[in-house]
């Protein structure tokens, strides 16, 4: 996915690559190291000394990117960072970044930032709402007060990686439509209840706000009229979350064409069997388009911003989330019934994969949602 990086992003994806490597390795992954508060706080820091959560940010703001478009440099970190599924808020702090940068409130900008930059804090965008059809300010509704402030109550599901430290972008609805406010996860009126997880490498939580108060200078966007910046949001979190697919899917069936070739069955590899060739073969190609829609959403989401990155992230979503469950269900067929033991990673990458599938909205919401931006 990054054959065509230029020299600098290559020197940012090797460092970042080997502290990965060396810091959570996926057998530290597969022990559970990640939920330990120190060390994610620690692993954390170190990514953003890296630029890990500066990319959206303007250099205005103590943000900057390596090659002018962040989207297209945090795409290739995300893509190194799917293949040895790593854990953090790699994704909702950098959506909750770009959202501050683009519409938060001077005092915002002033307290949150810097810290999600460093890597003091994370963020989490809680989008999700249980039977919310997709629309994200479902779940959550605000009332508003006389001094301009807001009183959040409902549900948000789904929401990744929180921390004491974690910030979280909650996007509600209001009678002038929807609105979004950033509210600490340790603040008066939020619960936070942790979730079992098909994904077994990061966390999710179920978030209840009972009313949570929210002063003005909290509210990122306009009330009632910020949906161009929420769609700015999903197509950041889409192009991300399809890149990180994409570095799983690659590590994926990279090992498993390995074992088509070490396993012998009948004094052949297995690899050199018809049936697999062709199976192989055909996942190789879902898999090198899957790279170049992901690289072409990040290129587009980066430069083209409002105008047409909704669309290629939608399409990137839309193609990667399907190709990868097909890819993955693949290389069961191809590793036998070894595949499915505990003790073997594959489980670990088919629980990944199918988890991003559906975040965000899934291929079919998709293409809905791609027709409903051409107005069909």
């Amino acid at each position: 996915m990054d054959t065509d990086a230029s020299a600098d992003q290559r020197e940012l994806l090797d460092v970042s690559r080997r502290f990965m490597e060396n810091s959570c390795p996926l057998r530290a992954v597969r022990d559970g190291v990640w939920r330990d508060g120190s060390f994610a706080a620690s692993y954390r820091r170190q990514g953003a000394e890296l630029g890990w959560f500066s990319m959206f940010v303007p250099e205005s703001l103590g943000g900057g990117s390596i090659s002018g478009n962040g989207a297209l440099d945090a795409a290739l970190i995300a893509y190194h960072r799917g293949r040895g599924l790593q854990p953090g808020s790699f994704v909702g702090t950098n959506v909750v970044a770009a959202a501050l940068a683009a519409a938060g409130s001077d005092e915002l900008r002033a307290a949150v930032l810097p810290a999600l930059i460093s890597g003091e804090a994370s963020a989490s965008w809680a989008a999700t709402s249980s039977g919310g059809g997709g629309r994200v300010e479902n779940g959550v509704h605000a009332t508003s007060r006389a001094d301009g402030s807001f009183e959040l109550h409902g549900k948000k599901a789904a929401v990744q990686d929180i921390d004491p430290s974690t910030w979280l972008l909650v996007t509600c609805g209001t009678a002038d439509g929807p609105m979004q406010s950033l509210v600490p996860a340790d603040a008066a009126g939020v619960s936070v209840t942790p979730l079992a997880s098909l994904d077994l490498t990061r966390r999710f939580a179920e978030v209840a706000f009972d009313g949570v108060h929210v002063p003005a200078t909290a509210v990122v966007g306009e009330p009632g009229t910020c949906g161009a910046l929420i769609e700015r949001q999903r197509a950041i979190a889409c192009t991300l979350i399809a890149a990180e697919m994409v570095g799983a899917m690659d590590q994926d069936f990279e090992t498993t064409v390995q074992y088509a070739k070490d396993r012998i069955a009948f004094g052949r590899p297995i690899g050199s069997f018809q049936g697999l060739k062709h199976q192989l073969a055909d996942t190789s190609l879902a898999l090198e388009m899957s790279k170049a829609i992901a690289v072409a959403a990040a290129r587009t989401v980066g430069t083209d911003g409002d105008e047409h990155g909704p669309q290629a992230a939608s399409m990137a979503k839309a193609f990667v989330s399907e190709a990868g469950i097909d890819l993955v269900q693949t290389c069961f067929q191809v590793y036998g019934g070894i595949g499915y033991t505990w003790e073997h990673d594959q489980h670990l990458f088919l629980r990944r994969i199918t988890m991003d599938a559906g975040l965000f909205g899934d291929g079919a919401w998709h293409r809905e949602h791609l027709c409903q931006l051409a107005g069909l």
